[in-house]
């Protein structure tokens, strides 16, 4: 990369799921609202930008017939006990009407005063859409109707009254007050060919699952060239989801890599076959990777505070900015970070801005 890097940004995602590994059965991290709400506080104290707040009405991670708190509200309630995090909020459109999504947004914004952004997906879990009556079609049609969804929230966001005739969505002369104080930003992230060309035509930053420094600059170039041949601008930021593990240690650490990572057999591997077969990935996904969420172990954010600071500005060099992290426990090992691992990042980013 010839620009120079970007500052980075550090984020979590809000454990509704009660944690993120599919091998160990309790985290400490109770799916509550008075345990994540402590976790943003701490965030927030720890010097944390933002937090994703993810959306899926079963749980993937612990097995359907664990804990899955609902997006949204969560959200809300984020908004209402925080006063610097973005909140980022996943939103699939198969599961919403747009127009009512539109008004909830900018209620949310109004309660967080402009910290509210969406993370736009377009869902892969064939059973939870059946099991809570939400629209799943082909993969590729999948997108197709994003792309009206952001269609819509963009346009009642901006005009007043907005019509809208589509293949998906009707509005007609639709009324929405109050609009956001500032238009939420849009991320996405996708890696099928209909993904990445669809995302390189509407969002604002494009994310991805967890991957080498290698595969994220394969990522970034590749999505800045469909970017300028789309003609738009250039996407405001690069994310990628990881999993961090800081110990005193690089043996400690790895050892507990090796725990977490001990494969077995049980209800959270249950959507494995179906994630791997209805989404289009462009990286094989091992039992090994998916025993934590999102291939969060792949860029190997693993070891002594110094190690794991250090790998964070090689990410930064390719162009990655935001990172939304994963711990377990969430709480305590979130703090660690912010103590050992924030403050060596921005001296790092010092040195090098220097």
């Amino acid at each position: 990369m010839t620009t120079a890097a970007p500052r980075i940004r550090f984020g979590y995602w809000t454990p509704i799921f009660g944690g993120w590994l599919r091998n160990v059965a309790d985290e400490q991290t109770p799916a509550d609202f008075a345990h994540l709400a402590a976790i943003a506080r701490a965030a927030e104290d720890g010097g944390f930008d933002l937090t994703l707040i993810p959306e899926l009405n079963l749980n993937d991670v612990k097995g359907p017939e664990g804990p899955a708190l609902d997006a949204w509200t969560i959200t809300a309630g984020l908004a209402a006990v925080t006063s610097r995090l973005e909140l980022l909020a996943a939103v699939r459109p198969g599961f919403h009407n747009p127009a009512l999504a539109a008004k909830q947004a900018a209620t949310i914004d109004a309660i967080s005063g402009g910290r509210f952004t969406l993370n736009v997906v377009s869902a892969w879990w064939a059973e939870e859409a059946r099991q809570y009556g939400g629209v799943f079609t082909a993969h590729d049609d999948r997108y197709a109707r994003t792309i009206e969804f952001v269609d819509v929230l963009r346009g009642l966001w901006s005009e007043t009254p907005f019509s809208y005739a589509g293949d998906y969505y009707t509005l007609d002369g639709t009324f929405l007050e109050p609009k956001p104080q500032v238009r939420p930003r849009i991320y996405a992230g996708g890696e099928s060919e209909a993904g990445r060309r669809t995302i390189a035509s509407f969002a604002d930053a494009y994310l991805t699952h967890g991957g080498t420094v290698d595969e994220l600059r394969a990522k970034v170039e590749d999505m800045t060239r469909r970017r300028a041949a789309a003609g738009r601008t250039p996407f405001e930021a690069f994310g990628m989801a990881a999993f961090a593990v800081v110990r005193d240690t690089e043996d400690e650490a790895r050892a507990e890599v090796e725990r977490i990572t001990n494969v077995q057999d049980g209800p959270a591997y249950a959507s494995y076959q179906e994630f791997v077969s209805k989404s289009q990935l462009d990286t094989a996904v091992d039992l090994k990777d998916y025993s934590v969420s999102n291939r969060g172990l792949r860029p190997d954010l693993i070891g002594t505070p110094d190690q794991v600071a250090e790998r964070f500005l090689r990410f930064a060099e390719v162009g990655v900015s935001t990172f939304l992290l994963q711990f377990s426990p969430q709480l305590p090992e979130l703090v660690r970070f912010a103590e050992e691992v924030i403050p060596r990042v921005r001296r790092l980013e010092a040195k090098r801005d220097a």
